[in-house]
């Protein structure tokens, strides 16, 4: 990720928490993000793998870090 680009578009703190805490938008936000960073591989991972788990843990990142996980760099 680029110095000083943050996820969910490059929206605020605030809107991007917002969005982190409705799980249906975080998902389709999340692999929305990969997919446009150029990393389908991940997107993709990150439709089909456990969705409650990641949401939880890309809340918390989107609160500490305004990032979400990101478990595979591919």
């Amino acid at each position: 990720m680029a110095k000083g680009k943050k996820d969910y578009f490059g929206l605020s703190r605030v809107v991007s928490v917002i969005l982190a805490i409705i799980p249906i938008t975080a998902w389709i936000c999340g692999f929305i993000t990969r997919f446009r960073e150029g990393k389908p591989v991940a997107g993709v991972v990150r439709i089909f793998t456990g969705f409650w788990i990641v949401w939880v843990i890309d809340l918390v990142m989107m609160i500490c870090k305004k990032s979400i996980w990101r478990l595979l760099d591919a």
